[in-house]
């Protein structure tokens, strides 16, 4: 079976994907950069990419306390015919296509519901805190927040019964797709137009992180763009337009620069 060599080599897989995307969304967004920076990239790169460090040793941790996290679990629920899929019985090609349809619209789910339960939005506003955005901002998730979504897909891994190649593909997809969608990157409006029909692109993203509330509760979708065209919560460019939008949220000052501070602010009474 094809998905085997993919198993045993998936962190390998991911890291690479990982490594050659960032260098390439980081490199576009220089060489065509869509907005003026507000912050040095230096603090908040090194406060994101430390954050990305710390969320894959939870990541790590919760490997060692836990038997399975998603692609072991996906493995598992083929060996023991759990979940839909492995009862059902469809073929290969349409099992993996219809897991991933599955695990992106569970994740624009989760994200709408951590925006809308206020102790998970505390977890959450890590991410919207940053006052700049671009690739970085993709990786800038508090580590319980990642391990809370860790948990959430591996029970709907082993619900579905999703094959484990469906389960890495889209890990890399929706890792790749954040990355892209958060860059600071000017795309041919034409092209942008074109891509958001499916894709959820930089502009359209962009318009997520803006400091108005109802513009932050919009545009949920990390990878595909149709769920929030379907369910009525997508917006097509922000109110005050790209270049004088302010991205953010409430500390429209250092602190979001700062690892201390944004590992501390779900725990903040404010």
């Amino acid at each position: 079976m094809i998905y085997i060599p993919l198993v045993e080599y998936e962190i390998l897989i991911r890291l690479g994907s990982f490594l050659l995307l960032f260098a390439l969304f980081a490199m576009a967004e220089a060489l065509a950069p869509r907005r003026a920076r507000v912050q040095p990239r230096s603090g908040r790169w090194f406060t994101n990419l430390s954050l990305v460090i710390i969320d894959s040793l939870t990541l790590r941790l919760m490997s060692l306390l836990l038997p399975l996290l998603a692609v072991g679990a996906a493995v598992d629920a083929t060996a023991k015919g759990w979940g839909l899929f492995n009862v059902i019985g469809l073929p290969t090609w349409i099992e993996v296509l219809a897991a991933f349809l599955i695990l992106d619209f569970a994740i624009w789910a989760q994200h709408l519901v951590f925006h809308k339960v206020p102790a998970l939005w505390r977890l959450h506003r890590v991410h919207h805190a940053d006052r700049d955005f671009d690739v970085s901002t993709a990786l800038r998730f508090h580590p319980i927040e990642i391990a809370a979504s860790m948990l959430i897909k591996i029970g709907l891994v082993y619900l579905i019964g999703a094959p484990a190649i469906a389960v890495i593909l889209f890990e890399v997809v929706l890792n790749g797709s954040a990355m892209f969608n958060h860059a600071n990157w000017r795309l041919p409006l034409a092209l942008d137009r074109a891509l958001r029909l499916v894709l959820v692109t930089p502009d359209m993203h962009r318009v997520h992180h803006s400091v108005h509330r109802h513009e932050t509760d919009s545009n949920y979708g990390f990878c595909l763009s149709i769920w929030d065209r379907w369910f009525g919560t997508y917006t097509a460019q922000p109110q005050d337009g790209h270049d004088d939008m302010v991205i953010g949220l409430e500390w429209q000052d250092e602190k979001p620069m700062k690892l201390g501070w944004s590992l501390m602010l779900p725990f903040r009474r404010k």
